[in-house]
């Protein structure tokens, strides 16, 4: 019994000393506000003026919609297949291995003379070379090699014109650095 009322003299006299610690005395706190009160206020920034809405009149409309195909497309190196055409990839062959890569994703990095005929020879996106020649496909477009030269390696792609029919268009594959 006496420990615990030694106990609870001890927390009175820390609360004591805890509450004695907060004096009343505010006045520093007085005079800082009073300052702040007494200072004059900044002027008011004037709000931004409101510009009018300019109309606008659409001027062309007796031109090509920019959201409705062309016909008939600009000469270059896209040739698009006209209804009735033939033109489309061959589904039924065996794919080869150089197709499953885009042809970003293949380097030239050479050529060899062997038998009277000229082969590429191309790195895939994995490090393997591969020797192609005339004939050959690669890239995912249906892309088939057309010619071999010291430094590119001409393709035709066949891809869809988006108008459900397809197209050839002109790639190459250049010599690497």
């Amino acid at each position: 019994m006496m420990a615990s009322r030694r106990m609870q003299i001890g927390a009175l006299a820390i609360m004591v000393m805890a509450l004695s610690a907060c004096s009343s005395d505010i006045s520093d706190l007085e005079r800082f506000v009073a300052a702040e009160k007494a200072k004059r206020p900044g002027p008011i920034e004037p709000l931004p003026q409101v510009q009018p809405y300019e109309t606008y009149t659409y001027q062309a409309q007796n031109l090509r919609s920019p959201f409705v195909p062309e016909s008939q497309p600009d000469a270059g190196p896209v040739v698009q297949a006209q209804n009735g055409s033939g033109i489309q990839p061959d589904f039924n062959r065996n794919r080869e291995y150089l197709e499953s890569f885009p042809l970003d994703a293949l380097k030239m990095v050479g050529t060899i003379e062997a038998g009277g005929r000229t082969y590429a020879v191309v790195v895939d996106a994995d490090g393997a070379v591969h020797r192609v020649r005339p004939g050959n496909y690669l890239g995912q477009n249906h892309g088939r090699i057309v010619s071999i030269s010291d430094t590119t390696i001409a393709v035709t792609e066949i891809i869809p014109d988006g108008l459900g029919g397809w197209m050839e268009r002109q790639a190459a594959v250049s010599l690497g650095e």
